[in-house]
């Protein structure tokens, strides 16, 4: 059994929080976000609190999606297709060259057991480059981590993905924390447009 050395650099409550984050990437709906703040080690952590029996359903939902979509080889290979699940709202996103495959994709997402409501927003173009998918990685990471700096936002309950510089929220919270999201959304970098996708609670 391997041992984890942490330097003693670190103090007792960095090392509980590297616990923290090792235990974190075992467990669904959960993120870690890593920074150079004031010491060795600046960590938030960010749990969907939703009970973790939704979030394994949601992602069994996508994983069958993605399993469908794949069963078309020549689509799925010439296309780039991303498939999010909160709370058995499924969104597509991601790009394809033919307006017939859009359409498939979304008649096979509405097939799947378990899928509530199908957002389809498969763009009709090429698939974006390796570098544009790796900014897209870095304007989520930093809209989440905006969010987690908010104190009115309870950043656990949203979704966040961005495709070709469109960020998509997702996720049960009330009008004013969806105000919230959005306006923190569009104040980063990067961000091309922001779109909802809340089921609203109140």
């Amino acid at each position: 059994m391997r041992k984890l050395f942490i330097s003693k650099s670190i103090t007792l409550f960095q090392q509980k929080w590297l616990y923290l984050i090792l235990l974190c990437s075992t467990l669904q709906g959960c993120f870690f976000v890593a920074g150079a703040a004031v010491g060795a080690v600046a960590v938030a952590v960010v749990y969907d609190h939703r009970k973790i029996t939704g979030s394994i359903e949601d992602t069994q939902i996508a994983n069958k999606i993605i399993d469908k979509l794949r069963t078309d080889y020549t689509m799925w290979k010439e296309s780039h297709l991303e498939v999010t699940v909160y709370n058995r709202v499924v969104l597509l996103t991601g790009e394809t060259p033919k307006p017939e495959w859009r359409q498939i994709a979304e008649e096979q997402a509405r097939e799947i057991e378990g899928a509530d409501k199908v957002y389809n927003q498969i763009t009709i173009q090429n698939p974006t480059s390796t570098l544009t998918r790796s900014s897209d990685v870095w304007i989520t990471t930093k809209v989440k981590t905006q969010m987690l700096a908010s104190d009115s936002l309870k950043s656990g309950n949203i979704k966040v993905k961005t495709e070709n510089g469109s960020v998509y929220l997702m996720g049960a919270v009330t009008r004013e924390q969806a105000d919230i999201a959005v306006d923190i959304t569009r104040k980063v970098d990067g961000v091309y447009r922001v779109v909802k996708i809340f089921q609203y609670n109140d």
